[in-house]
């Protein structure tokens, strides 16, 4: 049985391929349980700067949560609450990463796909897309946690349209709620892809990391600097990303961070 989450490397960019294409990349129990191990594993990985979530094959993302495990895992309120508490750790297992997460998306990115592609920092579609969340088709409520990264990215009434209607959404509509940040054609979504994930990973990394947490304090309700984020700040002068940079700016070259 092939590996239902594969994961590539190319450089400082690792991959993590959704792996199921026969079925539209659909999530599985396993799937969603061995995730967050695979993505603090690369973490932790001082070579890797940059993750790209993507679905193998040219059809999907992920087109949602496998229906065939539906009636096992899902079947009775013990269960589900299981099954819930195994998505929520997934998602937060993406959304949590100190190092920057790019969700590529062609095709079906449905349900728990829409889940985890909105858990990661950035979604780059091409113009196949097409993106749902449905649980006012099931009978099911979404996560809070799930409703304030759709909030965050479009706002509480364009929410509220995408969780009470559970519509499919166009790749063309989707970028212009917010959904998507980059829209492009099939023939250019990967290297487009890869060619911002390598910006990103030629840039100083502190400062990328850094700048990905003062972020997430900033959605979480923080307005102003406090001991913690003035320490941070300051701290940057101390390394060799920073040295460099001045180098760089004063010899007017490019600078090249480790």
């Amino acid at each position: 049985m092939p590996e239902e989450i594969l994961v590539e490397r190319q450089q400082s960019i690792a991959t993590v391929v959704l792996n199921r294409p026969e079925r539209h990349n659909a999530l599985t129990v396993g799937m969603y349980g061995e995730l967050p191990g695979i993505v603090a594993a690369l973490d932790a990985d001082t070579s890797v700067k940059v993750i790209i979530l993507r679905g193998a094959g040219q059809r999907a993302f992920a087109s949602g949560a496998d229906i065939g495990e539906f009636g096992r895992e899902r079947g009775n309120a013990v269960s589900a609450r299981r099954y819930n508490d195994r998505v929520a750790t997934a998602e937060r297992s993406l959304e949590t990463l100190e190092k920057p997460t790019i969700a590529m998306i062609h095709g079906y990115c449905i349900g728990g796909g829409a889940g985890l592609a909105l858990a990661c920092d950035l979604r780059f579609a091409d113009s196949t897309a097409q993106f749902a969340i449905t649980p006012a088709k099931l009978g099911l409520v979404y996560s809070l946690e799930s409703t304030k990264r759709i909030v965050d990215l479009v706002g509480p009434a364009r929410a509220k349209w995408i969780l009470l209607s559970g519509d499919q959404i166009s790749a063309e509509r989707a970028l212009s709620l917010g959904l998507f940040d980059e829209m492009k054609s099939p023939g250019d979504l990967e290297a487009s892809t890869y060619a911002f994930a390598e910006t990103i990973s030629s840039r100083a990394q502190f400062s990328v990391r850094m700048g990905k947490e003062f972020v997430r304090r900033v959605t979480r309700g923080q307005t102003h600097d406090d001991d913690e984020t003035r320490d941070i700040r300051n701290s940057s002068f101390d390394t060799s990303d920073y040295a460099e940079g001045v180098r760089a700016f004063l010899a007017k070259r490019r600078p090249s961070f480790d």
